[in-house]
This record gives C-alpha cells, structure tokens and sequence, in this order.
C-alpha cells in the first residue's frame, strides 16, 4: 500500500465508474493499454482481482467495490489538502459558469455541498445564455461549466450528469396543445425559434430537433418564451420546465433527452476544480 499513487487510484475510480477500459481511457485521455498495464499492476500490488472482464465491458468483484470506497474518499481528501493550501496561499477562487439552470435543485444541493467542503473558497458564478453551451469554458473565463450538451469538446473533459425529457413549446391555444405527444416530423412545417449564427452546430442541431429551422432568432429562455407567445412560433423545452402563463409544453418522441453536462479543460489541475466535480457527481447522484 505504501507505493499506490493517487494516479492510479485515479485511473481505477474512472474504469469503475465507466465499467468500461476504452471509455475510461477517452476519460482520462490517454490510450488504452497503459491504462490496462495501470491496473493489472495495481491488481497485483494489492493481491485481489479488481474486475471482472468481459468483452462488452467490465463488472466489480467484491474487492473492488471496496476499493472504490476508498479510493474515493482518499482522492476526495487529498483534493482537499491542496484546497486548503491554495485557501492558505489565497488562490482559493473559483468561477462556474451555468447555463440558466441556477434555480434547478441539485444546483442547490451541489452548492451546499460544496460551500461545506470550502467554507473559505470564494466562488464567483457566470450565468450565460443560450449562445453559448460551453458557459464561456472555450473563451477562458470560467474554470468549470455545469451546463448541458451537445457541444464541441475540444480541449475539455465532461461528465453527463443526468438527463432529461424534451418537448414542444406551443401556445396555450395552439391546435397541437392537446396533444399528449408530438413527433418533430409533425412540426416539420411549422416556423421555430433560432439562436444566432455561429453557435455551436451540434447544440443548435439538438435544439432545432435535427433539421435546419426558420424563425425568429432569440438567445435566452426568456427570449424563447416571448418568440412562441407574440409569432406562434415552436420550439423545443424541458417537460419539466413548467411553461410562462398562455405557454404550453407537449412531451416531444423520438429525441434524446437534454444532458446535464459537467465540462471543464482537459489539463488543469485546479484542485477546487476536482473537488468541485466530485461534489457535483455525489449531488446529482442522491434522489
């Protein structure tokens, strides 16, 4: 035990998270058969089968169920030590960038959560609006972004935290209101709303239900609401977002659910940053 490394431990927590060696590896950036040579030796460091193997992907013995435990809780406290050394060093800052989703209440949940972890970090939050998923993550000014996907992952590392249901967001008096739910293609003529030239293709793909849309351009919720109220426009919404007065919202089939994203760049070692998404993952993971 004196010669594990928190790397590996590292290495170990991603595979059992991901049960899987190739996805962990895109994880973790590296190919996959160091990461495999990483585990094999950490198997015989410690003298127990870590995983069973199969072709589709990987299961945890009983050893290793307890390994995570406290690989977990040994990453989670050393993450904690150089915390409070930056806090000591007044480094101690952090800046999340959330794509309109603040009020959401594991949002609530993850702050509290982190706030008793570093009472003394001092986090500064950036609201964006819909232009831009990564939460300025690409541009440099935020550290981390809680947001959600699709978007360009170039230069970042993400973890899908949950997702949810889509649908269409009609007028109250709309002759689909009624409907208990809709397919795109019975929207396919009906004008939708836009966001500006220039943002992200894949984002704008989701959101436009997969094919190219006209209609009014909007860049915030706010604006997406207003766009169906005053032009009868459509667009996509979350089922569970409940809808502005004279506003509607039908379950939408045969779309994926919208992803909760959490994303941040690729090389950093920020602490607070580590910290920060393992606090997320523990908020997002309790009912």
């Amino acid at each position: 035990m004196d010669r594990l490394e928190l790397r590996t431990l590292r290495y170990f927590v991603a595979v059992a998270e991901e049960l899987h060696f190739g996805r962990a590896a895109v994880r973790l950036h590296m190919s996959q058969p160091p990461l495999s040579r990483a585990i094999r030796a950490l198997e015989t460091e410690l003298g127990a089968t870590l995983f069973h193997r199969a072709s589709t992907g990987v299961t945890l013995t009983g050893a290793g169920s307890v390994l995570l435990d406290e690989a977990r809780a040994l990453l989670d406290r050393a993450d904690r030590v150089r915390a409070r050394v930056a806090t000591a060093a007044g480094a101690a800052t952090l800046t999340v960038g959330i794509l309109g989703d603040s009020a959401d209440p594991d949002v609530v949940r993850l702050a509290d959560a982190y706030r008793r972890r570093h009472p003394h970090a001092e986090v500064t939050i950036r609201e964006t609006d819909l232009t831009d998923p990564t939460c300025g993550l690409h541009a440099g000014l935020v550290d981390v972004a809680l947001t959600r996907g699709p978007f360009d992952p170039t230069g970042l590392t993400t973890r899908t935290l949950r997702a949810d249901p889509v649908g269409a967001l009609l007028r109250a008096d709309d002759p689909l209101a009624g409907r208990a739910s809709l397919t795109p293609a019975e929207l396919a003529d009906r004008r939708w709303f836009r966001f500006p030239e220039g943002t992200d293709p894949r984002w704008q793909a989701y959101w436009h239900g997969g094919e190219p849309r006209t209609g009014p351009v909007v860049r915030t919720v706010h604006e997406c609401r207003q766009a169906v109220l005053w032009n009868g426009t459509v667009g996509m919404t979350l089922v569970g977002h409940v809808p502005a007065e004279g506003l509607t919202v039908v379950p939408l089939t045969g779309l994926p659910p919208s992803p909760v994203v959490l994303a941040w760049p690729r090389s950093d070692p920020n602490p607070l940053i580590r910290s920060f998404v393992r606090t997320a993952i523990a908020a997002y993971a309790t009912p």
